[in-house]
């Protein structure tokens, strides 16, 4: 079915049919969206898509709503949103639409089901509600900010906010497809490094690119810094231990912190060095030599400070 018409509900928005909305529209972009809750509207008909309105869930007939007694559920019983009954339906397609390789339509559909779905579903159906200083800046929060204010008295309010927020939103899915294909292509990249290292402590890279989620992925525990090229200079960085937090496998040297250049030469005993973050996670030099002869240094003393930390137990 090709609709020529999107159909939600009108008034106020959320999250959720903003999204679905994206989705929708780049899958059919020749059809108009129809934001209304009038009965010639919201049933079924050949014509059109309806979600987040209708008072069912039945794909065949193109209803997607989830505010219904029986609603559905994922497998694992969290409910759904439009978002998320849009997302399992339409998703795949709109991966192979944004021309993501078919190799990672799969394992990308359930990733950004996970991390970026799912959590819309359960905040749209008051399941997940975030606290403390940030949750006013969910992204579920900050587009319910585009809506219009209370006493807007034009009655095309509603819709041009919509539009408006829709164009937001729209950015936002984009950029979370185009990061996340982004991180698969620098994983073959990554693996193929890991395997140049052996079993060495240093990892070189091309350039700047995700690396921890597929140092992790090959179990490169032996890993303790990663270099690379910049646009004029060369980079030393750490590996986080785990996903949240700033812990590293190993710590750039206590005596590098916060020196530069001809400071940082003299400490290290390495020409070219130039930078050392004084949180030492990451520094820089001036060539591919230097960045090489730091991070083993950094290796040599992280090893060095492990056996005395082991030893003195």
């Amino acid at each position: 079915m090709i609709p020529n018409f999107l159909v939600t509900h009108s008034g106020g928005f959320h999250a959720d049919e903003l999204l679905s909305s994206v989705i929708l529209t780049r899958l059919f972009p020749q059809a108009r969206i129809v934001r209304s809750r009038a009965p010639e509207w919201i049933t079924s008909g050949e014509d059109r898509i309806i979600y987040d309105v209708g008072g069912s869930y039945d794909p065949a007939a193109g209803i997607f709503d989830h505010h219904q007694r029986g609603a559905p559920l994922r497998d694992d019983g969290q409910p759904y949103s439009s978002f998320g009954l849009i997302w399992k339906h339409y998703g795949r397609d709109y991966l192979t639409a944004s021309e993501l390789p078919e190799a990672h339509v799969e394992a990308m559909h359930g990733s950004f089901d996970a991390g970026f779905v799912l959590p819309v579903d359960l905040t749209d159906n008051g399941a997940l509600s975030p606290s403390g200083p940030l949750a006013g800046l969910t992204l579920p929060a900050l587009l319910e900010t585009l809506k219009p204010v209370f006493d807007e008295a034009d009655p095309e309010a509603d819709d041009r906010a919509f539009h408006a927020a829709l164009a937001i939103a729209r950015s936002f899915v984009e950029a979370r497809i185009a990061q996340s294909a982004a991180k698969l292509r620098a994983e073959a990249i990554v693996h193929r490094a890991i395997e140049a290292a052996g079993q060495g402590r240093v990892l070189e890279l091309p350039r700047g690119m995700p690396f921890r989620p597929a140092i992790v992925k090959a179990g490169a525990d032996q890993l303790l810094f990663v270099v690379h090229p910049r646009e004029k200079d060369w980079c030393v960085t750490g590996i986080r231990r785990a996903e949240e937090g700033f812990e590293l496998r190993a710590d750039l040297p206590a005596a590098w912190a916060g020196l530069t250049n001809g400071a940082l030469e003299a400490v290290c005993g390495i020409e070219g060095a130039s930078f050392c973050h004084n949180g030492r996670f990451i520094a820089a030099a001036r060539t591919r030599e230097a960045a090489l002869a730091m991070a083993e240094l950094a290796v040599k003393e992280a090893l060095l400070i492990g056996a005395q930390s082991n030893g003195g137990r």
